[in-house]
């Protein structure tokens, strides 16, 4: 199968490369310091790991004031365009009558499924925060009960695990030929600026 021909532009500027590598980084410590220890590599990770937590928090509040401020939450939301292309990707069939879009389906439920861990990682370790000691508070797990840091913690858990996946899969995918392009412009700014061209076929 070919690789289609994209026409080429800026895809990505500098300030949203900077934050999607900022955040790999960052994920990558998380990780690490939460699964390392589990595997029998003793290490303090404790700091490193809300310390990263922290500065992931910041990053996606960063991500999420140029969403609203420049680029528009409109990009990323399916519409009806995107629930046919799954229908004609589950067909087989070459997409008809789709409007055009800098992100297809697959890369929108991506995006929307990696927010939904994230988002509760960082939830359920803000409040986790209770639980240790540091320069800025002294640590009260009494805010909670017990069946309460139960369900936080479950939480917590599942979301590192579903984001281990992802992250596996966003890599596996970024290193195929086909998605080449994709993974240039996350580095130089410059490639596909459509990932759906518009087809009136």
């Amino acid at each position: 199968m070919t690789t289609p021909v994209r026409q080429q532009g800026v895809r990505h500027r500098l300030a949203d490369r900077l934050f999607h590598w900022g955040m790999a980084v960052t994920v990558i410590v998380l990780g690490a310091t939460a699964f390392l220890p589990i595997l029998g590599i003793r290490f303090d990770w404790v700091p490193l790991h809300w310390t990263f937590g922290v500065l992931l928090t910041v990053l996606v509040l960063y991500h999420l004031v140029r969403v609203m401020l420049v680029h528009g939450v409109s990009e990323m939301i399916p519409g009806p365009d995107d629930i046919r292309e799954i229908g004609y990707a589950a067909g087989g069939g070459a997409p008809k009558g789709l409007s055009e879009a800098k992100y297809d389906v697959f890369q929108k439920g991506f995006h929307l499924a990696a927010a939904i861990c994230v988002l509760t990682l960082l939830a359920t370790g803000l409040l986790m925060l209770a639980k240790i000691d540091t320069t800025f508070w002294n640590r009260n797990p009494a805010i909670f009960t017990d069946q309460t840091w139960g369900v936080i913690y479950v939480l917590h858990g599942t979301g590192a695990l579903a984001l281990l996946f992802l992250f596996i899969l966003h890599v596996y995918f970024a290193l195929l030929p086909e998605h080449r392009d994709f993974l240039l412009a996350m580095i130089h700014g410059k490639g596909p600026e459509k990932a759906r061209k518009g087809s009136n076929a």
